[in-house]
């Protein structure tokens, strides 16, 4: 489940002031952007495994990579958005402009974010129905951006197969967040998947 900024967040990680192979702290963040996604969660020991023994990744087509890079394009705007500045489409598009994302990946990022924006009343209200320990007020920004973004798509879009943007979204979860996260993102959107799969049923019985 989504923890509080005190528990499982990404805000806390970049606090910890690692140190630099020359023996020198690293930047502090208050030095850095606030509203840069949280860097990838992985350890020394990781890094380590990723070098020696996993296998290359399957090559995926170019179609593929641009949804993946649409999905992680949305979530970072949705992330700036969150402190407040200005709408997530405006973060998007300031970016575009900028060079800082593809505008190829428009086509999936634009559309998922309006999709957000337009039903972020009933998206907030199954959060906070399928994680109920956990207070949007206090989860994570990342976490937030997170459920929002993954409910976006596997239930108010459609523009993948449902498990396959499930899977997207708990991979992006683990990346960005933690394994905490990837099991929350994975528990609600597979909740939810299922609730609207039983209601097609219950209104296709009904109407038979």
């Amino acid at each position: 489940m989504v923890a509080p900024d005190s528990a499982w967040s990404t805000s806390p990680a970049p606090l910890r002031r690692a140190r630099c192979a020359s023996g020198s702290p690293s930047r502090s963040p208050r030095q850095s952007q606030r509203t840069q996604l949280p860097p990838p969660t992985v350890s020394p020991l990781g890094r380590r495994k990723v070098a020696t023994r996993r296998a290359p990744a399957a090559p995926k087509d170019a179609a593929a990579r641009a949804h993946t890079a649409g999905r992680r394009d949305a979530l970072t705007a949705l992330y700036e958005s969150d402190f407040g500045m200005r709408t997530a489409l405006a973060v998007l598009e300031r970016r575009v402009a900028a060079g800082d994302m593809a505008e190829e990946t428009l086509v999936w990022s634009r559309p998922l974010l309006e999709v957000v924006e337009a039903n972020r009343p009933q998206i907030d209200a199954a959060i906070e129905r399928l994680a109920p320990a956990f207070p949007l007020a206090t989860m994570a920004r990342i976490d937030r951006s997170l459920l929002r973004c993954g409910l976006g798509e596997v239930i108010h879009s459609r523009t993948a197969a449902p498990i396959e943007a499930i899977a997207a979204w708990t991979s992006l979860a683990r990346t960005y967040s933690g394994e905490p996260a990837r099991k929350l993102v994975n528990g609600v959107l597979g909740t939810a998947l299922r609730e609207v799969a039983a209601t097609a049923e219950i209104d296709g019985g009904s109407n038979s």
